[in-house]
Protein backbone atom coordinates (compact mmCIF):
# COMPACT_ATOMS: atom_id res chain seq x y z
CA UNK A 1 0.00 0.00 0.00
CA UNK A 2 2.76 2.60 0.96
CA UNK A 3 6.34 3.06 1.48
CA UNK A 4 6.82 3.44 5.04
CA UNK A 5 5.10 0.36 6.51
CA UNK A 6 7.55 -1.51 7.82
CA UNK A 7 10.00 -0.25 10.45
CA UNK A 8 13.15 -0.42 8.28
CA UNK A 9 11.19 2.54 5.80
CA UNK A 10 10.00 4.17 8.66
CA UNK A 11 12.81 4.74 10.45
CA UNK A 12 14.77 5.70 6.56
CA UNK A 13 11.72 8.09 5.84
CA UNK A 14 12.33 9.73 9.70
CA UNK A 15 16.02 10.23 9.36
CA UNK A 16 15.58 11.94 5.97
CA UNK A 17 13.23 14.31 6.90
CA UNK A 18 15.27 15.01 10.54
CA UNK A 19 18.47 15.70 8.13
CA UNK A 20 15.94 17.85 6.32
CA UNK A 21 15.07 19.66 8.88
CA UNK A 22 18.37 20.20 10.58
CA UNK A 23 19.71 21.19 7.22
CA UNK A 24 16.73 23.81 6.72
CA UNK A 25 17.38 25.32 10.37
CA UNK A 26 21.49 25.29 9.71
CA UNK A 27 20.52 27.07 6.67
CA UNK A 28 18.00 29.51 8.41
CA UNK A 29 20.74 30.78 11.53
CA UNK A 30 23.43 31.11 8.25
CA UNK A 31 20.75 33.63 6.61
CA UNK A 32 20.57 35.81 9.79
CA UNK A 33 17.54 34.18 11.49
CA UNK A 34 18.09 34.63 15.41
CA UNK A 35 15.61 31.47 15.89
CA UNK A 36 13.86 28.97 13.54
CA UNK A 37 11.57 25.63 13.69
CA UNK A 38 10.87 23.18 11.28
CA UNK A 39 8.05 20.62 10.80
CA UNK A 40 7.91 18.02 7.97
CA UNK A 41 5.99 14.97 7.84
CA UNK A 42 4.83 12.48 5.07
CA UNK A 43 1.41 10.84 5.36
CA UNK A 44 0.36 7.53 3.11
CA UNK A 45 -3.47 6.01 3.04
CA UNK A 46 -5.38 3.57 1.30
CA UNK A 47 -9.50 4.65 2.05
CA UNK A 48 -12.48 2.52 0.10
CA UNK A 49 -15.80 3.06 -0.27
CA UNK A 50 -18.05 0.74 -1.31
CA UNK A 51 -22.03 1.60 -1.96
CA UNK A 52 -24.89 -1.52 -2.32
CA UNK A 53 -22.41 -3.93 -2.67
CA UNK A 54 -20.30 -2.11 -5.61
CA UNK A 55 -16.59 -0.41 -5.20
CA UNK A 56 -17.89 3.49 -5.63
CA UNK A 57 -13.85 4.36 -5.00
CA UNK A 58 -10.49 3.48 -4.05
CA UNK A 59 -8.11 5.90 -3.32
CA UNK A 60 -3.97 5.59 -2.29
CA UNK A 61 -2.81 9.14 -0.74
CA UNK A 62 0.57 10.21 -0.43
CA UNK A 63 1.02 13.46 1.22
CA UNK A 64 3.88 15.55 2.06
CA UNK A 65 4.47 18.68 4.35
CA UNK A 66 6.96 21.42 5.02
CA UNK A 67 6.75 24.26 7.42
CA UNK A 68 9.40 26.66 8.22
CA UNK A 69 9.44 29.39 10.81
CA UNK A 70 12.20 31.54 11.43
CA UNK A 71 12.80 34.72 13.87
CA UNK A 72 14.71 37.55 12.98
CA UNK A 73 15.01 38.79 16.96
CA UNK A 74 10.98 39.76 17.47
CA UNK A 75 9.75 39.75 13.80
CA UNK A 76 8.26 36.14 12.53
CA UNK A 77 8.35 35.09 8.98
CA UNK A 78 6.40 31.59 8.29
CA UNK A 79 6.24 29.73 4.64
CA UNK A 80 5.22 25.90 3.93
CA UNK A 81 5.21 23.65 1.11
CA UNK A 82 3.70 20.22 -0.18
CA UNK A 83 7.15 19.63 -2.17
CA UNK A 84 10.07 18.38 -0.79
CA UNK A 85 12.28 18.66 -3.84
CA UNK A 86 15.47 21.23 -3.11
CA UNK A 87 14.38 24.18 -5.01
CA UNK A 88 10.77 24.20 -3.24
CA UNK A 89 12.69 23.93 0.32
CA UNK A 90 15.16 26.69 -0.81
CA UNK A 91 12.45 28.97 -2.09
CA UNK A 92 10.36 28.14 1.17
CA UNK A 93 13.39 29.31 3.13
CA UNK A 94 13.74 32.35 1.15
CA UNK A 95 9.81 33.14 1.38
CA UNK A 96 9.99 33.20 5.59
CA UNK A 97 12.85 35.28 5.84
CA UNK A 98 11.62 37.57 3.41
CA UNK A 99 8.19 37.74 5.33
CA UNK A 100 10.18 37.97 9.21
CA UNK A 101 12.16 40.95 7.67
CA UNK A 102 8.94 43.03 6.68
CA UNK A 103 6.72 42.33 9.58
CA UNK A 104 6.26 44.68 13.06
CA UNK A 105 8.15 43.06 15.95
CA UNK A 106 6.34 40.78 18.22
CA UNK A 107 7.38 41.19 21.72
CA UNK A 108 5.69 37.86 22.81
CA UNK A 109 7.30 35.75 19.61
CA UNK A 110 9.76 33.17 19.69
CA UNK A 111 10.79 29.87 20.30
CA UNK A 112 9.07 27.88 23.62
CA UNK A 113 11.89 28.01 26.47
CA UNK A 114 14.49 25.96 26.20
CA UNK A 115 14.60 24.23 29.11
CA UNK A 116 11.08 23.05 28.43
CA UNK A 117 12.15 20.66 25.27
CA UNK A 118 11.32 16.94 25.90
CA UNK A 119 14.37 14.90 26.71
CA UNK A 120 12.27 11.14 27.24
CA UNK A 121 10.29 9.57 24.06
CA UNK A 122 8.74 6.76 25.77
CA UNK A 123 7.25 4.31 23.22
CA UNK A 124 3.24 5.14 23.43
CA UNK A 125 2.62 1.81 20.99
CA UNK A 126 1.00 4.33 18.37
CA UNK A 127 2.55 2.26 15.18
CA UNK A 128 0.75 -0.54 13.86
CA UNK A 129 0.83 -0.48 10.03
CA UNK A 130 -1.56 -2.30 8.35
CA UNK A 131 -0.70 -3.81 4.21
CA UNK A 132 -3.88 -4.87 3.22
CA UNK A 133 -4.58 -5.64 -0.88
CA UNK A 134 -7.49 -3.28 -2.28
CA UNK A 135 -9.41 -6.51 -2.73
CA UNK A 136 -9.33 -7.64 0.97
CA UNK A 137 -10.22 -3.65 1.93
CA UNK A 138 -13.13 -4.09 -0.58
CA UNK A 139 -14.01 -7.37 0.64
CA UNK A 140 -13.97 -6.19 4.09
CA UNK A 141 -16.20 -3.17 3.04
CA UNK A 142 -18.67 -5.24 1.32
CA UNK A 143 -18.78 -7.31 4.64
CA UNK A 144 -19.93 -3.94 6.60
CA UNK A 145 -22.45 -2.82 4.38
CA UNK A 146 -24.17 -6.38 4.18
CA UNK A 147 -24.57 -7.26 7.43
CA UNK A 148 -26.27 -3.91 8.24
CA UNK A 149 -28.71 -4.27 4.67
CA UNK A 150 -29.51 -7.79 5.85
CA UNK A 151 -31.28 -6.87 8.72
CA UNK A 152 -34.78 -6.69 8.39
CA UNK A 153 -35.94 -2.96 8.00
CA UNK A 154 -32.88 -1.49 6.51
CA UNK A 155 -34.24 -0.30 2.58
CA UNK A 156 -31.32 1.38 1.46
CA UNK A 157 -27.09 2.58 1.92
CA UNK A 158 -25.20 5.35 1.84
CA UNK A 159 -22.14 2.98 1.97
CA UNK A 160 -19.84 1.61 4.23
CA UNK A 161 -15.88 2.86 4.14
CA UNK A 162 -12.53 1.50 4.71
CA UNK A 163 -9.70 3.48 5.67
CA UNK A 164 -5.99 2.95 6.44
CA UNK A 165 -3.19 5.39 7.21
CA UNK A 166 0.51 6.24 8.31
CA UNK A 167 2.04 9.21 9.54
CA UNK A 168 5.72 9.98 10.34
CA UNK A 169 7.02 13.46 11.24
CA UNK A 170 9.64 15.11 12.96
CA UNK A 171 9.64 18.92 14.11
CA UNK A 172 12.92 20.75 14.94
CA UNK A 173 14.31 24.14 16.22
CA UNK A 174 17.18 26.21 16.80
CA UNK A 175 17.63 24.71 20.41
CA UNK A 176 18.83 21.79 19.10
CA UNK A 177 15.43 19.79 20.00
CA UNK A 178 14.80 16.80 17.18
CA UNK A 179 11.25 15.08 17.90
CA UNK A 180 10.34 12.23 15.87
CA UNK A 181 6.84 10.97 15.67
CA UNK A 182 4.81 8.04 14.55
CA UNK A 183 1.20 6.86 14.31
CA UNK A 184 -1.08 4.79 12.58
CA UNK A 185 -5.05 5.02 12.59
CA UNK A 186 -7.79 2.22 10.54
CA UNK A 187 -11.06 2.98 10.36
CA UNK A 188 -14.01 1.43 9.88
CA UNK A 189 -17.89 3.30 8.98
CA UNK A 190 -20.94 2.74 7.44
CA UNK A 191 -24.43 4.37 6.88
CA UNK A 192 -27.56 3.22 6.29
CA UNK A 193 -31.22 4.08 5.26
CA UNK A 194 -34.55 2.89 7.16
CA UNK A 195 -38.28 3.66 6.65
CA UNK A 196 -39.98 5.58 3.49
CA UNK A 197 -41.69 8.80 2.75
CA UNK A 198 -41.90 11.48 5.71
CA UNK A 199 -40.76 9.05 8.58
CA UNK A 200 -37.15 7.98 6.34
CA UNK A 201 -34.51 7.95 8.72
CA UNK A 202 -30.51 7.54 8.54
CA UNK A 203 -27.82 6.77 11.00
CA UNK A 204 -24.56 6.15 10.96
CA UNK A 205 -21.50 4.41 12.99
CA UNK A 206 -17.61 4.00 12.72
CA UNK A 207 -14.90 2.63 14.65
CA UNK A 208 -11.41 3.94 15.05
CA UNK A 209 -8.05 2.43 16.81
CA UNK A 210 -4.47 2.51 16.32
CA UNK A 211 -3.99 -1.08 15.33
CA UNK A 212 -6.23 -3.02 12.80
CA UNK A 213 -7.13 -6.26 15.33
CA UNK A 214 -8.94 -3.45 17.77
CA UNK A 215 -10.96 -2.34 15.07
CA UNK A 216 -14.90 -3.47 16.00
CA UNK A 217 -15.86 -6.49 14.22
CA UNK A 218 -16.73 -5.93 10.51
CA UNK A 219 -20.30 -7.56 10.40
CA UNK A 220 -20.81 -6.06 13.59
CA UNK A 221 -20.28 -2.50 12.93
CA UNK A 222 -22.62 -2.97 10.24
CA UNK A 223 -25.24 -4.57 12.34
CA UNK A 224 -25.16 -1.70 15.05
CA UNK A 225 -26.03 0.90 12.30
CA UNK A 226 -28.39 -0.71 11.75
CA UNK A 227 -30.03 -1.34 15.01
CA UNK A 228 -28.92 2.47 15.10
CA UNK A 229 -31.25 3.56 12.17
CA UNK A 230 -33.84 1.24 12.82
CA UNK A 231 -34.17 2.63 16.21
CA UNK A 232 -34.82 6.17 15.15
CA UNK A 233 -37.97 5.30 12.85
CA UNK A 234 -41.43 7.39 14.31
CA UNK A 235 -39.34 10.02 15.36
CA UNK A 236 -41.44 12.54 16.40
CA UNK A 237 -41.20 16.47 18.18
CA UNK A 238 -41.41 17.91 21.75
CA UNK A 239 -43.26 20.57 23.14
CA UNK A 240 -41.24 22.92 24.71
CA UNK A 241 -40.01 21.91 28.15
CA UNK A 242 -37.49 22.15 31.20
CA UNK A 243 -36.19 18.36 31.89
CA UNK A 244 -33.01 16.89 32.33
CA UNK A 245 -30.71 15.42 29.34
CA UNK A 246 -28.33 12.75 28.79
CA UNK A 247 -25.68 13.67 26.08
CA UNK A 248 -24.51 10.53 24.67
CA UNK A 249 -20.68 9.78 25.21
CA UNK A 250 -20.10 11.05 21.65
CA UNK A 251 -22.08 14.19 22.00
CA UNK A 252 -20.57 14.58 25.45
CA UNK A 253 -17.21 15.04 24.59
CA UNK A 254 -18.56 17.80 22.18
CA UNK A 255 -19.35 19.29 25.71
CA UNK A 256 -16.14 18.87 27.14
CA UNK A 257 -14.45 20.39 23.96
CA UNK A 258 -16.45 23.45 24.84
CA UNK A 259 -14.76 23.66 27.98
CA UNK A 260 -11.30 23.13 26.40
CA UNK A 261 -12.12 25.92 23.99
CA UNK A 262 -12.68 27.82 26.77
CA UNK A 263 -10.01 27.64 28.49
CA UNK A 264 -7.74 27.67 25.85
CA UNK A 265 -4.85 30.27 25.55
CA UNK A 266 -6.08 31.77 22.08
CA UNK A 267 -9.54 32.47 23.73
CA UNK A 268 -8.07 34.14 27.27
CA UNK A 269 -5.32 36.71 25.62
CA UNK A 270 -8.26 37.60 23.19
CA UNK A 271 -10.66 37.93 26.01
CA UNK A 272 -13.68 36.02 24.10
CA UNK A 273 -14.61 33.09 27.03
CA UNK A 274 -16.71 32.92 29.47
CA UNK A 275 -14.27 31.14 31.58
CA UNK A 276 -11.87 34.50 31.75
CA UNK A 277 -10.06 34.66 34.91
CA UNK A 278 -11.10 31.76 36.54
CA UNK A 279 -8.17 29.41 37.73
CA UNK A 280 -8.77 28.09 41.10
CA UNK A 281 -12.35 28.44 40.77
CA UNK A 282 -15.02 26.19 40.43
CA UNK A 283 -16.46 25.10 37.02
CA UNK A 284 -18.08 21.82 37.68
CA UNK A 285 -19.48 20.18 40.52
CA UNK A 286 -17.24 19.22 43.25
CA UNK A 287 -16.89 15.39 42.91
CA UNK A 288 -16.00 15.66 39.19
CA UNK A 289 -12.42 16.02 37.85
CA UNK A 290 -10.78 16.26 33.99
CA UNK A 291 -6.73 15.33 33.64
CA UNK A 292 -4.87 15.25 30.74
CA UNK A 293 -2.89 11.99 30.03
CA UNK A 294 -0.40 12.11 27.22
CA UNK A 295 1.56 8.81 27.39
CA UNK A 296 -1.32 7.05 27.25
CA UNK A 297 -0.59 3.51 24.99
CA UNK A 298 -2.37 3.75 21.85
CA UNK A 299 -4.19 6.76 22.29
CA UNK A 300 -5.51 9.14 19.65
CA UNK A 301 -4.25 11.97 21.56
CA UNK A 302 -0.65 10.53 22.41
CA UNK A 303 2.14 12.61 22.26
CA UNK A 304 5.56 12.89 23.96
CA UNK A 305 6.13 16.58 22.92
CA UNK A 306 3.25 19.41 21.31
CA UNK A 307 3.66 21.19 18.64
CA UNK A 308 6.38 22.97 19.83
CA UNK A 309 8.93 20.49 21.36
CA UNK A 310 7.88 21.05 24.95
CA UNK A 311 7.53 17.90 27.14
CA UNK A 312 3.76 16.73 27.64
CA UNK A 313 3.26 15.59 31.20
CA UNK A 314 0.63 14.23 33.10
CA UNK A 315 -1.58 16.79 34.70
CA UNK A 316 -4.98 17.81 36.21
CA UNK A 317 -6.91 20.45 34.44
CA UNK A 318 -9.83 20.20 36.67
CA UNK A 319 -9.35 18.87 39.80
CA UNK A 320 -12.41 18.19 42.32
CA UNK A 321 -14.46 20.51 40.36
CA UNK A 322 -11.79 23.48 40.51
CA UNK A 323 -10.07 25.00 37.25
CA UNK A 324 -6.35 23.76 37.52
CA UNK A 325 -5.04 25.73 34.87
CA UNK A 326 -5.48 27.11 31.35
CA UNK A 327 -4.32 25.08 28.06
CA UNK A 328 -1.57 27.35 26.72
CA UNK A 329 1.38 27.41 23.99
CA UNK A 330 4.31 29.35 24.85
CA UNK A 331 3.08 32.47 22.74
CA UNK A 332 -0.20 33.27 24.58
CA UNK A 333 1.16 32.16 27.60
CA UNK A 334 3.47 34.73 27.05
CA UNK A 335 0.88 37.36 26.41
CA UNK A 336 -0.81 36.32 29.66
CA UNK A 337 2.62 36.90 31.79
CA UNK A 338 2.77 32.47 32.47
CA UNK A 339 4.24 29.78 30.98
CA UNK A 340 3.26 27.09 28.44
CA UNK A 341 1.18 23.82 29.81
CA UNK A 342 2.77 21.81 26.72
CA UNK A 343 -0.85 22.06 24.71
CA UNK A 344 0.74 24.20 21.45
CA UNK A 345 -1.25 22.57 18.88
CA UNK A 346 -4.11 21.21 21.55
CA UNK A 347 -4.61 18.71 24.48
CA UNK A 348 -3.38 15.23 24.50
CA UNK A 349 -5.77 12.50 25.91
CA UNK A 350 -7.84 14.45 28.32
CA UNK A 351 -9.69 11.70 30.76
CA UNK A 352 -12.99 12.87 32.00
CA UNK A 353 -13.79 11.33 35.63
CA UNK A 354 -16.86 9.03 35.86
CA UNK A 355 -18.96 6.80 38.24
CA UNK A 356 -20.37 3.36 38.46
CA UNK A 357 -23.15 3.77 35.78
CA UNK A 358 -23.60 1.90 32.65
CA UNK A 359 -25.63 3.24 29.73
CA UNK A 360 -28.90 2.20 31.03
CA UNK A 361 -27.82 3.51 34.96
CA UNK A 362 -28.18 6.70 33.48
CA UNK A 363 -31.10 6.24 32.03
CA UNK A 364 -32.47 5.34 35.11
CA UNK A 365 -30.76 8.13 37.05
CA UNK A 366 -32.36 10.77 34.60
CA UNK A 367 -35.58 9.02 35.26
CA UNK A 368 -37.39 10.87 32.55
CA UNK A 369 -36.16 13.33 30.07
CA UNK A 370 -34.91 13.72 27.14
CA UNK A 371 -31.61 11.58 26.07
CA UNK A 372 -29.58 13.29 22.59
CA UNK A 373 -27.77 11.40 20.27
CA UNK A 374 -26.99 13.59 17.72
CA UNK A 375 -26.55 17.60 17.81
CA UNK A 376 -26.65 20.17 14.97
CA UNK A 377 -26.05 23.83 14.20
CA UNK A 378 -23.16 26.60 15.18
CA UNK A 379 -25.43 27.92 18.43
CA UNK A 380 -22.18 27.71 20.81
CA UNK A 381 -20.44 30.63 21.96
CA UNK A 382 -17.36 30.82 23.98
CA UNK A 383 -17.84 34.10 24.67
CA UNK A 384 -21.31 34.16 26.67
CA UNK A 385 -21.32 30.59 27.22
CA UNK A 386 -24.60 30.32 25.58
CA UNK A 387 -25.85 27.50 24.33
CA UNK A 388 -28.46 26.11 21.63
CA UNK A 389 -28.41 23.87 19.27
CA UNK A 390 -30.88 21.44 17.20
CA UNK A 391 -30.76 18.00 18.63
CA UNK A 392 -32.45 14.66 18.09
CA UNK A 393 -32.25 11.49 20.23
CA UNK A 394 -35.11 9.84 22.34
CA UNK A 395 -37.66 10.38 25.23
CA UNK A 396 -36.94 8.54 28.42
CA UNK A 397 -40.05 7.97 30.35
CA UNK A 398 -39.33 5.64 34.21
CA UNK A 399 -35.77 4.98 32.98
CA UNK A 400 -36.59 3.84 29.56
CA UNK A 401 -36.66 4.66 25.81
CA UNK A 402 -40.41 5.35 24.92
CA UNK A 403 -40.00 7.19 21.54
CA UNK A 404 -37.33 8.84 19.01
CA UNK A 405 -37.46 12.73 19.08
CA UNK A 406 -36.42 15.15 15.98
CA UNK A 407 -36.21 18.56 14.87
CA UNK A 408 -35.81 19.98 18.62
CA UNK A 409 -34.02 22.91 20.24
CA UNK A 410 -31.91 22.57 23.32
CA UNK A 411 -30.32 25.20 25.12
CA UNK A 412 -28.81 26.53 28.30
CA UNK A 413 -25.91 28.33 29.46
CA UNK A 414 -22.55 26.52 29.27
CA UNK A 415 -21.26 27.42 32.66
CA UNK A 416 -24.46 26.68 34.40
CA UNK A 417 -24.54 22.97 32.54
CA UNK A 418 -21.42 22.25 33.54
CA UNK A 419 -22.13 23.55 37.35
CA UNK A 420 -25.19 21.29 36.92
CA UNK A 421 -23.86 17.93 35.63
CA UNK A 422 -25.68 15.62 37.98
CA UNK A 423 -23.62 12.12 36.98
CA UNK A 424 -21.00 11.14 34.21
CA UNK A 425 -21.33 7.37 32.64
CA UNK A 426 -18.67 4.98 32.88
CA UNK A 427 -19.64 4.12 29.12
CA UNK A 428 -16.63 5.88 27.80
CA UNK A 429 -16.28 6.03 24.25
CA UNK A 430 -12.73 5.28 23.60
CA UNK A 431 -12.69 6.70 19.71
CA UNK A 432 -11.55 9.99 20.45
CA UNK A 433 -8.95 12.33 22.37
CA UNK A 434 -11.68 13.26 24.56
CA UNK A 435 -12.62 10.40 26.75
CA UNK A 436 -15.77 10.47 28.72
CA UNK A 437 -18.96 8.65 29.17
CA UNK A 438 -22.15 9.49 28.53
CA UNK A 439 -23.01 13.06 31.01
CA UNK A 440 -26.28 14.11 32.40
CA UNK A 441 -27.31 17.61 32.59
CA UNK A 442 -29.81 18.60 35.51
CA UNK A 443 -31.92 20.96 33.65
CA UNK A 444 -31.97 22.38 30.23
CA UNK A 445 -34.67 24.49 28.21
CA UNK A 446 -36.13 21.58 25.30
CA UNK A 447 -38.14 23.45 22.96
CA UNK A 448 -40.02 22.31 20.10
CA UNK A 449 -43.23 22.59 18.04
CA UNK A 450 -45.42 19.69 18.98
CA UNK A 451 -48.31 20.73 21.03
Amino acid sequence: MNSIASTSDRTVELDRLATLAEDVIARARAAGATQAEVSASVETGLNVNVRLGEVETVEHTRDRGFGLTVYFGQRKGSASTADLKPESIQATLDQACAIARHTEEDPYAGLADATRMAQAFPDLDLWHPWQPAVEEVIAIGQRIEHAGRDIQGIRNSEGASVGTGASLGVYANSHGFLGRESATRHTFSCSLIAGEGADMQRDYWYDTTRRVQDLMDAGELGRETARRTLARLGARGLSTRQCPVVFAPPVARGLIGHLLAAISGGSLHRRASFLLDQKGEPVLPEWLSITENPHLPRGHGSANFDAEGVATVDSDIVRDGVLSRYLLGSYSARKLGLSSTGNAGGTHNVVVSHGEDDFQDMLARMDTGLLVTEVMGQGVSIITGDYSRGASGFWVENGRIVHPVQEVTIAANLREMFMGIGAVGADVDHRSSILTGSILIDRMTVAGDAA
